[in-house]
């Protein structure tokens, strides 16, 4: 009668590693370079190929603060499409594109040249 054993690959699953020597050798999170975005040390070239902005951090990041966000003149005279105003709370128009119609854009925020672009087209930029 044969004996049977069990296959070695039934005695590396769990917390053990292959070809770690001791059993307590590379079991934990540190020994494998960090997990996710933790430990940058055996990851530093990806990180300065593909992900830049994890780089170069200084400070801190006041908790609710929200930045505006950002529109030209483009999307405002396409979204204020047979309208005579828009309004665009939480973002900031900027002067990009052209605008050919007077068209009253109430913003929290405008650009010098797109709120010279508004008016010289007969419209108004009110601040919000």
């Amino acid at each position: 009668m044969v004996i049977r054993q069990k296959s070695k690959s039934r005695k590396f699953l769990g917390a053990r590693r292959w070809g770690a020597g001791n059993i307590k050798n590379r079991r934990g999170s540190g020994s494998r370079g960090g997990v996710g975005r933790a430990g940058k040390k055996h990851k530093f070239t990806r990180i300065v190929k593909y992900e830049k902005e994890r780089l170069h951090h200084r400070g801190f990041v006041p908790y609710g603060k929200v930045k505006a966000g950002i529109v030209n003149l483009d999307y405002v005279s396409t979204a204020a499409e047979g309208k005579g105003e828009i309004s665009l709370k939480g973002l900031k128009v900027l002067g990009g594109g052209s605008i050919s119609r007077p068209i009253n854009v109430s913003a929290s925020g405008f650009s010098k040249k797109a709120a010279e672009k508004i008016e010289k087209a007969g419209g108004k930029a009110i601040k919000l």
